[in-house]
C-alpha cells in the first residue's frame, strides 16, 4: 500500500504574515504541523519568526524521514532540537519566545496505518466502517472561553493587542508539551492511534485553523465534513471558512485570539 495525493491547500490567517502551518506526504506517511503564533518580533531565530523556523525545519525533517511512525517521529524531533542549537541567536527572554507547534502525523504499517500527534491538529480517517477521528475530536472550548473572558471583540486586532498578547504569553508559560526543541521530552508526551487500512480508504489531516469548521464555527460533524470534501474537494470549505470569519471579523459571535488563523488540509487515498 502507498498514499496517493487527492488533495492540500494552504492558505495564511493574514496576508501580511508568514503562514506558519506545513503540510506534506510522502509514498508511506503524511503529516501537518501548526507553528504556534509567534508573541513578540523575530530575533531568537535571527531574522525568520520562531513558529515559521520551527515549521520549515521540521516540515524539512518529516520530508528526510521514513520507517514506523515511531521512529519518523523520533527523528524529527532530535533533528528539530539540533537546529535549535545551531540556529538560535540568543537565549529566550522567556518561556512564551520558545518555538513550539502542533503536529500530527501518520504512516503505513502493514495493513494499518499509526497516528501520532501532539496538541490539536486533527486526522480523520474513511473507510468500509465510515469516518472516525485518528486524533481526540477537536475540542477548543476551553479557548473559546479564555477569548470570550478578555471582552466582547478583544480578539479583532489580532495577537498584537496588548490585552491578548499579554493573556497568550501567560498561557504559553504554562501550556502543555508541544512540538519544540526537547526532544526527549516531546518523544516522552507524544500520542498515538493505529486503525486498520484498506486500498481506496482516504485520510484528511488538517491544522486546527481549518478544523475551525467543526469546533469554532459547529459547522460539520466528521461525517458531513468528509462527505462534503468527497463531494467538492477541499477549497469550497476553506473559501467557507474564511467566508464566516469575514462576516464575525470583529469576533463578537465567536470569541477568539484573532480573525482568521492559518488553515491547512491534505488529502490522501490509500493506493
Amino acid at each position: 500500500m502507498h498514499f496517493d495525493l487527492i488533495q492540500s491547500l494552504s492558505i495564511a490567517g493574514k496576508a501580511a504574515v508568514p503562514n506558519d502551518d506545513r503540510i506534506g506526504c510522502g509514498d508511506q506517511h503524511a503529516w501537518v504541523i501548526d507553528g504556534a503564533t509567534d508573541l513578540g518580533p523575530p530575533g531568537l531565530m535571527g531574522e525568520q519568526g520562531g513558529a515559521a523556523w520551527l515549521a520549515a525545519t521540521a516540515h524539512k525533517a518529516f520530508s528526510a524521514a521514513s520507517g514506523p511512525i515511531a521512529e519518523i517521529c523520533v527523528s524529527v524531533f532530535e533533528t528539530v532540537a539540533a537546529s535549535y542549537e545551531r540556529d538560535r541567536r540568543r537565549d529566550p527572554v522567556a518561556r512564551w519566545e520558545v518555538p513550539r507547534a502542533a503536529f500530527a502525523a501518520v504512516a503505513i504499517e502493514d495493513a494499518s496505518v499509526a497516528c501520532a500527534y501532539i496538541s490539536d491538529c486533527v486526522v480523520l480517517h474513511r473507510g468500509a466502517a465510515g469516518v472516525a477521528f485518528l486524533t481526540p475530536v477537536p475540542d477548543r472550548g476551553v479557548e473559546l472561553a479564555e477569548a470570550a473572558a478578555l471582552g466582547p471583540g478583544a480578539g479583532a486586532g489580532g495577537v498584537r493587542s496588548a490585552a491578548v498578547l499579554a493573556d497568550r504569553r501567560a498561557s504559553r508559560e504554562r501550556a502543555k508539551v508541544a512540538l519544540g526543541i526537547d526532544a526527549g521530552l516531546i518523544e516522552a508526551h507524544t500520542q498515538y492511534a493505529r486503525t486498520g487500512l484498506a486500498a481506496g480508504d482516504d485520510l484528511f489531516l488538517l491544522s486546527d485553523g481549518y478544523a475551525a469548521l467543526f469546533d469554532t464555527y459547529g459547522r460539520y460533524d466528521a461525517a458531513s465534513f468528509v462527505a462534503r470534501v468527497l463531494d467538492t474537494g477541499l477549497v469550497p470549505l476553506a473559501a467557507e471558512l474564511r467566508q464566516i470569519e469575514l462576516e464575525d471579523a470583529a469576533c463578537l459571535r465567536y470569541p477568539r485570539f484573532k480573525p482568521s488563523d492559518d488553515a491547512s488540509a491534505l488529502w490522501i487515498r490509500v493506493g
